[in-house]
């Protein structure tokens, strides 16, 4: 039990004998003291005044002195305005330090017996990944060990869109313009490989889509389908009569529905299209096409993922899934959920839930995304009995999965009020947002090979390691590099948008990972020189300076955070928990020295204090899939 669970039992024990009102653990606000105020941690009492109907002040004078006289713990307090402060006795911290200095899994429990399954990553296998790839696994892999460390059965998951539409452009334009060239041929990535066919056919879309919209708007229709014809050519007039009027602004709507039919007109997009439907009939080429380019990409990914520490306990295949949820369609016209519209398509009325009309069929019977989700979340039940299903999706998906939950509600599913949406914010970069079209997009390896030839560069002028081999540079400087990557995303809370710039990310002295790596190497070396593995458990230090006592204050608080941010899915509040706890260690260290302390006694507890942050930092640092390196 932490410091403020048992807080809360006393000062709900004093409520009870002091005024004869019961009042609840969880009815209390107990949160840390604010710096410019003495004492450890508050209470609100505000909460208290309607009933008991006193002053906030005389509440805080009267329960204050009962907790002094009856509890332990606390050795004074005051009162400031609404907010009781307390103080904790030093021999409850030097108790804390004693039992927990060498507990390298200190602040994770066991408490939660929950089924989780956590999907991420979930890329298109027409492409390598990317920046926003990267802050998609961060996250999902943190709160996965998150909710691990405090109990929870976890199941790691990931579905890959491995058909459609942009798969068989990649493939279009390797048949195209490759002249049969592979990624051992080439030399290149397998990811990467594929990706640049996709770009290669997104040109090509563009170019001859370019020449179609503007043979449109001269009046020849010969490049464009029959059936795209009479749009095409209302289109086209109203456009130049709008231009021609000078009402450019208005004449842009019209545009963009010319060149999206110019796109689908294009030559390469209809040999795509056709290739989608060979796929779909499971033409023996094609099928063996799409088999050999998707095998180049998983091996892409892989290497990526060994990178960046991103693992998996099952893949989804959505060749595999898209046919799913279908007879959810039939069981919703059944009970009514759904209802079929006279062109034979299925739909759902969301309208009185504040959303729309929602098509879960398409009229010739093929399935939506959404139909293939429903599916999805269903066979991940009959897998795994889950109690909660998260999904780590960008903002952009809010709708959708909305969308999903409420379907699941009125189908009368038993797990669909664990589903939750895990949404996140786009990363964008300081020249704006990317775009995979363009090919703009920040490739992951790239962006680890440029953050790694930083921190090679940083570290070599701090000259602290000439005592290196070449094998334990290379480890050193891949560890900095992705630390700092993943400590830099995921400082950040994940509703957020955020804009990332690689040359901020490497820091030795800012709110960073290399810092508070940096800080556990430090600590580390002290307590090698120590020969710190010999500790004794028998504290004699009786007093606590501030530094120390804020320190362990601090250290205290680690296993609240991690269940903060299980409750928030939300592991930024571990990422700056452990910055504040490196910055406060720092700030100890640089008034109170270890080595040559004032006392055996306070030498003894201070080694012990520099342990548990050591021990805290790894492990809150490990939370969010960072390494720590002991010397740097």
């Amino acid at each position: 039990m932490g410091i403020v669970s048992e807080l809360k039992e006393w000062i709900s024990a004093s409520l009870k004998n002091f005024y004869g009102q019961g009042f609840e653990a969880g009815e209390l606000t107990v949160a840390g003291t604010k710096p410019e105020f003495e004492g450890d941690y508050t209470l609100v009492l505000f909460s208290f005044v309607k009933t008991l109907k006193k002053s906030p002040e005389l509440l805080g004078k009267e329960i204050g002195e009962d907790l002094l006289a009856n509890c332990p713990l606390v050795t004074s307090f005051n009162v400031i305005k609404g907010f009781l402060n307390l103080t904790i006795a030093d021999s409850y911290w030097i108790s804390f330090l004693d039992k927990n200095y060498n507990d390298e899994s200190f602040g994770k429990s066991a408490g939660k017996t929950e089924t989780v399954v956590v999907e991420y990553s979930s890329p298109n296998t027409n492409k390598p990944l990317h920046l926003g790839h990267l802050r998609n696994n961060f996250l999902g892999w943190s709160v996965a060990e998150l909710l691990k460390a405090t109990g929870n059965t976890v199941i790691k998951t990931a579905i890959l869109n491995d058909r459609g539409i942009h798969i068989c452009k990649s493939m279009n334009a390797w048949l195209r313009f490759a002249d049969g060239a592979t990624p051992d041929s080439t030399g290149i990535k397998g990811d990467h490989f594929v990706g640049d066919y996709y770009v290669k056919a997104e040109s090509t879309i563009k170019e001859q889509a370019a020449l179609i919209l503007q043979a449109a708007l001269d009046g020849d229709l010969s490049a464009v389908g029959e059936t795209d014809r009479p749009s095409t050519a209302t289109l086209a007039a109203k456009y130049n009569a709008l231009v021609a009027e000078g009402k450019k602004d208005e004449a842009s709507k019209p545009l963009d529905q010319l060149k999206e039919i110019a796109r689908n007109n294009s030559e390469f997009m209809r040999e795509t299209k056709q290739m989608l439907i060979d796929w779909e009939a499971g033409e023996p080429a094609v099928r063996a096409l799409w088999q050999k380019m998707n095998g180049w990409v998983y091996d892409g990914f892989n290497e990526t993922y060994k990178k960046i520490g991103s693992d998996f306990d099952q893949n989804y295949f959505e060749s595999d899934t898209y046919l799913l949820g279908k007879e959810f369609v039939e069981d919703g016209l059944k009970s009514g959920v759904f209802f079929r519209k006279e062109d034979g398509s299925c739909w759902i009325d969301l309208t009185a839930d504040g959303l729309d009309e929602k098509i879960v069929l398409r009229k010739d019977g093929t399935s939506v995304y959404i139909t293939q989700d429903l599916g999805l979340a269903d066979k991940k039940y009959e897998q795994y009995k889950y109690d909660q299903s998260l999904y780590v999706i960008a903002d952009e998906q809010n709708y959708h999965m909305k969308v999903l939950k409420l379907i699941l509600q009125k189908l009368g599913k038993p797990y669909a009020d664990g589903i939750h949406h895990l949404s996140y914010g786009l990363v964008e970069l300081p020249s704006g947002r990317m775009k995979t079209r363009e090919g703009t997009v920040v490739d992951a390896d790239d962006l680890i090979e440029e953050l790694r030839n930083v921190a090679r560069q940083k570290t070599e002028e701090l000259g602290k390691v000439k005592d290196f081999n070449p094998g334990e540079l290379n480890d050193l400087y891949n560890t900095i590099a992705i630390g700092a990557l993943k400590f830099f995303i995921l400082r950040v809370d994940a509703k957020k948008k955020m804009i990332f710039n690689p040359e901020d990310s490497i820091d030795f002295h800012g709110f960073t990972g290399p810092f508070i790596q940096w800080t556990h190497a430090r600590i580390r070396s002290i307590l090698r020189k120590a020969e710190a593995e010999k500790y004794s458990s028998d504290l004699k230090a009786t007093t606590l300076l501030p530094k120390e006592k804020e320190l362990l204050v601090m250290l205290e608080q680690f296993g609240s955070v991690i269940g903060q941010a299980v409750t928030d899915h939300n592991p930024s509040l571990v990422a700056i928990y452990v910055y504040d706890v490196a910055k406060k260690y720092n700030t100890f260290y640089a008034e109170h020295p270890v080595m040559t302390a004032e006392s055996a006694e306070k030498k003894q507890m201070r080694l012990n204090l520099c342990l548990l942050t050591a021990n805290v930092i790894a492990s809150a640092m490990g939370l969010l899939g960072i390494r720590v390196p002991q010397r740097m």
